[in-house]
């Protein structure tokens, strides 16, 4: 198993968000987690890379446990977080964020390198040297993947990768999305709607109120269009 929660509880304060909260992601397995505004799925992903210090629980990564590890150490231990809100380096160039991102996996690979980065995106190919705050949204989404995606991680966490965007960028980022599946790399993706995200992740996990309340296969989940949308309000 590459990651594994298990019990995990988070609070802010004296308020308690998260309530035993499990899930597992295997090498090359996408999985989706799902949930309405307010849900715990953000608190679920800032838990998971330290941000958030977790309560109680555990959290295991390729072994090791990482609920008290520190974000950074957590990050070079092979987690890459695409966050909500893409948090780009506005005053650096398309070149910039990617390159001062760049390094080796923990095993040494360098499977995502620049060119293939480039070859990704061709739309940041054809922008490299401006700033960060001259791309739209939908082409700060894409440096954000991209940059994450120049660390060499064992799994790629992205948290909320299509909101606010317009359709047609919105299909160019779940395109990006499955060709990064195809090439084996692990995936957590936070999103809201389920019939998108269907076709693009093995597995579902769906929060309401800091609980999972349904997880299973994606294409046995498909089955059940009633439960999903009680849960998620669509």
């Amino acid at each position: 198993m590459l990651l594994e929660v298990k019990g995990l509880e988070t609070a802010y304060g004296m308020s308690q968000v998260l309530f035993g909260i499990a899930l597992s992601v295997s090498a090359g397995e996408a999985i989706t987690l799902l949930g309405r505004n307010g849900m715990g799925k953000t608190t679920t992903i800032r838990s998971i890379m330290g941000l958030t210090r977790a309560r109680a629980g555990t959290i295991t990564f390729r072994g090791q446990r990482i609920e008290r590890e520190s974000t950074d150490r957590i990050a070079r231990m092979g987690i890459a977080l695409v966050p909500e809100g893409r948090q780009i380096f506005p005053n650096l160039s398309v070149r910039e964020n990617l390159v001062m991102s760049e390094r080796a996996g923990i095993d040494g690979r360098r499977a995502w390198t620049f060119d293939r980065v480039m070859a990704t995106f061709p739309r940041l190919a054809e922008r490299l040297s401006h700033g960060g705050q001259q791309l739209s949204g939908g082409e700060q989404q894409m440096l954000s993947i991209g940059r994450a995606l120049m660390t060499n991680s064992r799994l790629l966490i992205l948290d909320e990768a299509t909101e606010g965007l317009a359709p047609l960028i919105v299909a160019e980022i779940w395109r990006v999305i499955g060709e990064i599946r195809a090439t084996g790399l692990a995936t957590l993706v936070v999103d809201r709607n389920y019939r998108t995200v269907m076709a693009n992740s093995d597995r579902l996990v769906v929060l309401e109120k800091g609980r999972v309340v349904l997880a299973g296969r994606s294409d046995e989940l498909q089955q059940r269009p009633a439960e999903l949308g009680r849960y998620l309000g669509v």
